[in-house]
């Protein structure tokens, strides 16, 4: 009786305490999935309100002093907005797909533009677009978006005539032809598809980059037929590309040209679009191919980081860094991660002696893009994070670095080969496609090349 009576003694004192347990345990894992599902790394207090050079922050990042105030900041709405009263309409083409759905993330709220028309293939056209999507997004369809009635992507559609600015995520089988529609439409597009990277005429933007390049778009308007006032085709580049030469950009900055690099890319699922690779395929595997993603790479290198020169007869054209030759090679490799492509980058500099990888991390800290001071909303209040420890970045704890518009970069040390070496994370979804392009519109904007 003395055993039975402890035990029915020892049941009603542990049943509140298993019950607090479970509950705090449920608790505590709440708390760290909400952590792992942020979308921006905190800024340390260590370098808030500092003004110059770069710091090492108690987690051993490398970031910027100077911090903008919070008013100036150039992701708030107010920064360099337009004059103009009311937002700039644009569409969306190729809206129900998996970069469509990132522009329509990205838009619902933005500062200046607002989601007038969207456009995607013929079976979806006339559906609202909640009921014509299937949404693969971690947050829900924005509520000003989920009834609009979906289009065909014709340039001649009175919705889209009422739009400024169209958004392209469109493949590159669809776009050519309709992109060139638009254009002649008098409707500034900013593309996300391939078709046009090469076109002499037409300007391969990274943001973070290049934006100079917006300059030949008044020849690419003079020489259409019939010539142009308002239509014009801009794109962005391949989503690898994109997140090494952000780093490359800042290290030519610095330290003059870049002779030869060398480039092998861990490249996540998501940049095959939805729905991507067969797992079969993709699982317990790399791929060591990615179709034309090599050519691209080497190619786009040199438009993006070239110049732009003019003849006697004054006609522009890409320089391709022909006044300082560059040699890229390029390999191209596909791995199971949902987002973010890491690169791991060699390069090789004119400059003799060459920069120490110490100047190197301070270098790419300290670099600020165009796209920062001009004001841009969408832009990153600090284009390049460095990391001191030895195993990162990492797609899971770093692709959504400044919302994904920003770069992660690590493993800065001498090569035995070339000169420096380093690892590049970026995400491949934001910056390395939507948002490059909305960011590009901005600078459009802010440029005075689109006209509001």
């Amino acid at each position: 009786m003395p055993e039975k009576h402890a035990e029915r003694k020892w049941m009603e004192l542990s049943t509140p305490t298993l019950c607090a347990t479970a509950a705090g345990l449920i608790v505590l894992l709440i708390f760290v999935l909400a952590d792992m599902e942020r979308d921006e790394t905190p800024r340390p207090k260590a370098v808030q309100g500092v003004k110059r050079g770069v710091i090492f922050s108690p987690s051993k990042l490398h970031y910027p002093r100077t911090m903008p105030a919070e008013s100036q900041s150039p992701q708030s709405p107010d920064a360099a907005a337009p004059t103009h009263a009311d937002k700039i309409n644009v569409g969306i083409l190729g809206a129900t797909g998996t970069v469509g759905q990132r522009f329509i993330v990205l838009l619902a709220a933005h500062p200046w533009f607002k989601i007038h028309a969207l456009g995607a293939s013929p079976r979806s056209a006339g559906k609202p677009y909640r009921s014509a999507v299937t949404w693969k997004q971690t947050t829900p369809i924005p509520a000003t978006v989920r009834e609009i009635v979906v289009r065909e992507c014709n340039s001649s559609d009175p919705t889209f005539g009422e739009c400024k600015i169209v958004f392209s995520g469109l493949d590159a089988d669809a776009a050519g032809d309709i992109e060139a529609a638009f254009r002649s439409a008098e409707i500034a597009v900013f593309s996300n598809a391939k078709n046009y990277r090469r076109d002499p005429h037409v300007p391969l933007i990274v943001p973070l980059v290049n934006h100079s390049h917006l300059g030949i778009i008044p020849q690419q308007q003079r020489l259409h037929s019939p010539p142009l006032q308002k239509g014009f085709i801009v794109t962005n580049a391949n989503c690898s590309t994109t997140g090494y030469v952000i780093p490359l950009a800042a290290l030519e900055r610095s330290f003059g040209p870049i002779e030869a690099l060398i480039v092998t890319t861990m490249q996540a699922i998501s940049g095959a679009g939805y729905p991507g690779i067969p797992s079969l395929d993709i699982l317990d595997n790399v791929v060591p191919y990615i179709s034309g993603e090599e050519e691209k790479m080497e190619w786009e290198t040199l438009k993006i980081l070239g110049g732009i020169t003019e003849n006697d007869e004054g006609v522009k054209s890409f320089d391709m860094h022909a006044r300082h030759p560059l040699r890229v090679s390029a390999s191209c490799n596909r791995v199971p991660v949902i987002d973010g492509h890491t690169e791991c980058v060699s390069v090789r500099f004119a400059r003799r002696p060459p920069p120490s990888p110490q100047q190197v991390r301070e270098a790419l800290a300290a670099y600020t893009s165009d796209a920062q001071t001009l004001g841009c909303p969408s832009a990153p209040t600090h284009t390049i994070i460095v990391h001191e420890e030895p195993d990162r970045p990492q797609p899971r704890l770093d692709r959504y670095y400044q919302d994904g518009a920003g770069v992660s970069v690590g493993r800065v040390r001498q090569c035995q080969v070339l000169d420096i070496k380093f690892v590049v994370l970026a995400n491949n979804v934001s910056i390395g496609a939507a948002t490059s392009s909305i960011i590009n519109a901005e600078l459009a904007v802010i440029k005075g090349v689109v006209q509001t």
